[in-house]
This record gives structure tokens, sequence and C-alpha cells, in this order.
């Protein structure tokens, strides 16, 4: 049975700061190579000259760097804390203050790429979008800060102790397919219901919350058979939207970017 499937969650994952993985590296590449198929030949000739830069590099690669290089400066970009009693309606003077969270990164990061920046600078906003529109679609990455994101919230998943950000942010996502390029193509083949692409990363920070508000988010401190079938295809959903809505911005940003 998949539920029986072992995850093997390391002590470090357990430990991690509120809303610093996403998805983890499985979703982040799912989104990435989702997205591929929905880019523009332009926008594709334009991401090529940038990995350029970077021998070796794919979109798919780059879709954890953001991960890998995080920093003090950077880490509150990677999520944002709604309040419990706003209805999940983002208000960035409240939520995102100096635009420090993922809302106000992504914004920030495709005015970048979209300038007449340097190539190395816009090559580093591109991964910075790649990684921030895979995190905003993580529910627990618009969640509430009393929980940390869900990383204070303990249980029992797949064998062993973990947290409920753990869960959603890798155990999930590998109990429906382990295979990064297996589980994109099955997304791409079925299509999953997603909201049409368009860029609005507030609007999917305040999905990702509503989720969280689900009566039934939360489970039970043992992970059910129940849970896995009421959320593993939210979990295909929103990776499915990510990639989507990643390609459209990835269109729109580099269409209006001058030709390199």
């Amino acid at each position: 049975m998949r539920f029986a499937s072992a995850l093997l969650i390391t002590s470090a994952a357990l430990l991690v700061q509120p809303a610093a993985h996403a998805f983890g590296a499985e979703g982040h590449e799912v989104i990435a190579l989702v997205a591929q198929q929905y880019l523009s030949a332009d926008a594709k000739a334009k991401i090529a000259a940038l990995l350029a830069l970077e021998p070796g590099e794919t979109l798919v690669t780059i879709s954890t760097w953001a991960d890998r290089t995080r920093d003090k400066a950077t880490a509150a970009w990677h999520y944002v804390n709604l309040a419990r009693d706003a209805n999940c309606d983002f208000v960035a003077p409240r939520d995102c203050p100096g635009g420090d969270c993922v809302v106000g990164a992504i914004e920030a990061q495709v005015q970048r790429l979209a300038s007449n920046a340097a190539p190395a600078e816009r090559l580093e906003a591109l991964k910075f979008v790649v990684h921030f529109v895979g995190d905003v679609h993580q529910p627990l990455h618009a969640g509430f800060a009393d929980d940390k994101g869900g990383n204070t919230y303990q249980l029992q998943a797949f064998g062993r102790g973990t947290n409920l950000h753990a869960v959603w942010d890798s155990a999930l996502i590998r109990d429906i397919d382990p295979s990064a390029h297996s589980l994109a193509s099955k997304l791409i083949a079925q299509a999953p219901a997603a909201p049409a692409p368009n860029f609005a990363p507030a609007q999917w920070a305040s999905e990702s919350c509503k989720i969280v508000s689900r009566a039934d988010f939360y489970p039970a401190r043992t992970l059910s058979a129940e849970y896995l079938t009421t959320f593993e295809p939210v979990v295909e959903q929103r990776l499915y939207a990510a990639g989507l809505r990643l390609a459209a911005t990835l269109n729109l940003a580099l269409t209006a970017s001058s030709a390199r």
C-alpha cells in the first residue's frame, strides 16, 4: 500500500525554520518540468541564453537554487504569514512590510527579470522567480505565524515522527510518485483543473491560505489514509497550477524584456 511506503525525513528537516523549503526538491522540479511545456518559443530562447552563463544548468536544476543559497537576507522571501482573522486576504503593509515576503519577492524579481539589467542579474532573478512561484503554491507557505507554517504541528506520518510542514513539503509528493519526471508527465497528461494563468501572487497566496484554513487541513496526530485521499489531489492541483502560472509569468516577463 502507498500509505505504508516509508519516507525518510532527516532530523534536519524537522528543525527547519518556518517556510524554509517549499514542496522539497522534487516539488520544485515537477513545477519547472510542467512550466517548460507551456513556455513560448521566445521565452525558451531567452531562458537558454541566460542559462548559458552557467553551462549545464536547466530550468529544473535552478529550481532549488534559492533554497541552497538561502541566507538571513532572503529567508523571509520564501513565505508570507497571513492573519488568522483576515479571511486569507493579503494586505501588503501588514503582511509584507518592505516587500519581505514571497509575494513581494515574486513581484520584485519578475520586474528585475523583465528589466534591462546585466545578464548575470537577470539570471539570478530567473532563479528566484522559478523557486518563489513554487513556494507560494505550497499551502503552508501562506499559512499562519502561530504554528510557524505547520513546523510546530507534530504528528506521526509514514512510519515516523515529523511535522505538518515537512509532510506537505515532500512526504505527500513522494507518496504520490517519487519521480519528478513521472509526476510532471502525469499532471500534464491529465491537465488537472487549475485557475487560468495570470500574474497575481497575492491571489496565489490567498488560495494557499484558504487550503490551510479548511476544517480538515490539520490532521489527527497520526496521518490517516483518508487524509491522503483528500489532500493528495490538492497537492497535484497546486503543483500543476504553479507550473502553469510559472510559464505564464516567464512568458510575460521575458516578452517584456529586450532581446538578448
